[in-house]
């Protein structure tokens, strides 16, 4: 596994995944053109994508497939250089038919098992997890 990037002016590089290609610049007061995403926020895209295919492939083998899936992962970085994320927060929100317990479970199964993302990240910071169900905050059972 491998990733590449190559200038292609002012502080834009041309990033290539697996074949796949995608700009990252830095912001316009660090002298980009805002042409793409910063390299910090990846990490929180990676977080949340790791999460979304396990929960995803989980809940599919559960035969509780939801209407709907969203995951997002934030962070707060620290105040000194450098600058690095001091927690994240994984937010799951689904609808649909999806038993409460089975969702917390797929999630679970992801966090302490399967996504390797947060098994690097939780080496360096904590990691929170919450999730909406049909618009209600719904608690992990004990």
């Amino acid at each position: 596994m491998d990733s590449t990037v190559r200038l292609t002016g002012g502080m834009a590089f041309d990033a290539e995944v697996a074949g796949h290609h995608f700009t990252i610049d830095a912001k316009a007061e660090h002298g980009g053109a805002d042409a793409g995403p910063t390299p910090k926020p990846l990490i929180l895209t990676s977080l949340a994508g790791c999460a979304a295919m396990d929960v995803i492939s989980i809940l599919r083998k559960m035969r509780a497939e939801p209407a709907t899936l969203e995951i997002s992962a934030s962070g707060e970085l620290t105040d000194d250089h450098p600058k690095v994320f001091r927690d994240f927060t994984v937010t799951v929100v689904a609808t649909g038919d999806v038993p409460a317990k089975k969702l917390w479970k797929a999630v679970g199964l992801s966090r302490d098992r399967y996504c390797g993302v947060a098994a690097m990240l939780r080496a360096h910071a904590p990691i929170t997890y919450v999730v909406v169900l049909n618009g209600e905050q719904v608690p992990e059972e004990s």
